[in-house]
């Protein structure tokens, strides 16, 4: 079996076939990615153009009409029956959720119902599919008590999961609104200086962070929109702060809010915000920087030492053996 891989190893016919195979199909991919790609930007801004216009239309008839209307998106027809009649609002359904789901980047009533519902349906999958395996697939020989428990754990997974998704989900959101809100702040800067209306500035800079981060120019238009039309600007801040629940941004809308109710320059405010969150981002980067030789010493023990033994050691074994 040696000798044939290291016959296969010295092959000059062989290996050229490998590597241009190989590069055959990265040229293929490098050709076919720019097809593939969709423009999520200009996707992710039609949604929020959308989401705005509900908004306009929404304050225009409560104004109208002197009451709170709701405008939702309808969920899907099977989804939506399945809620009602297992009645999953009251037992699934909760404010952190629909908190989770805003703060994902997911608003309206159906995602709100989507959720309630993959929640319901998948305990119930991964329970039935675990079922199946160990007791008629797997066939294990074990107790009942140790199969029925590898079930209930299936289905404690299946519980989370959805959860554990909205998490995911949040946790790339944030990350990308984090690297690129400093520099957002500069913008945001340099357009208050200028002389831009806070609206003006925010939509300004809404259009052109969008290259760098597509969740942050999402709620910058969004709190555009929500600056221009609802009765109180302080709402559209803390609306801003709670769908993005960081700490950096919440410290600048507290800060907005602050501004505009003691009539401080804009300008000020925002500078020292731009280097906190500028300082802050450089922490984060040197805390991740100071983590990493730990980090790095089980795979040097697991894949570099014994590499570099073989390299050393090699050559003084198969002198060894050739003396045997």
């Amino acid at each position: 079996m040696m000798s044939l891989i290291a016959d296969n190893l010295t092959n000059t016919r062989l290996l050229a076939m490998i590597f241009a195979a190989i590069a055959a199909v990265a040229t293929v991919l490098t050709l076919a990615m720019p097809l593939l790609v969709t423009d999520s930007l200009s996707k992710r801004m039609k949604a929020v153009a959308i989401e705005r216009e509900k908004l306009r239309q929404r304050e225009r008839e409560r104004m109208a009409r002197g009451e709170k209307a709701s405008l939702r998106q309808s969920p899907r027809q099977y989804m939506q029956t399945i809620v009602e009649r297992f009645n999953l609002n009251h037992w699934l359904g909760q404010e952190d959720a629909r908190a989770l789901l805003v703060q994902a980047g997911y608003r309206g009533q159906a995602p709100y119902v989507t959720f309630l519902f993959f929640r319901m349906l998948m305990p119930v999958i991964f329970m039935a599919v675990s079922a199946f395996y160990v007791f008629f697939v797997l066939k294990l020989e074990q107790r009942t008590s140790i199969k029925l428990g590898i079930c209930i754990l299936a289905t404690f997974v299946g519980i989370k999961l959805p959860v554990l998704f909205l998490k995911n989900q949040i946790a790339k959101r944030q990350l990308s609104i984090r690297r690129a809100f400093p520099d957002a702040l500069d913008l945001l800067l340099i357009c208050v200086e200028s002389g831009m209306s806070i609206e003006a500035a925010f939509r300004k800079v809404a259009n052109e962070i969008g290259s760098r981060s597509i969740p942050l120019a999402e709620e910058l238009t969004l709190t555009t929109a929500e600056l221009s039309y609802l009765q109180e600007r302080r709402q559209a801040y803390e609306n801003l702060a709670k769908r993005t629940n960081m700490d950096g941004v919440k410290s600048v809308c507290m800060a907005l809010q602050q501004a505009e109710r003691h009539g401080t320059p804009l300008a000020n405010t925002l500078r020292v915000m731009a280097q906190e969150n500028r300082d802050m981002r450089m922490s984060e980067a040197e805390k991740k920087a100071a983590g990493l030789p730990p980090k790095l010493t089980v795979p040097m023990i697991l894949f570099f030492l014994p590499v570099l033994f073989v390299v050393i050691l090699g050559p003084a074994g198969i002198k060894v053996m050739a003396l045997k």
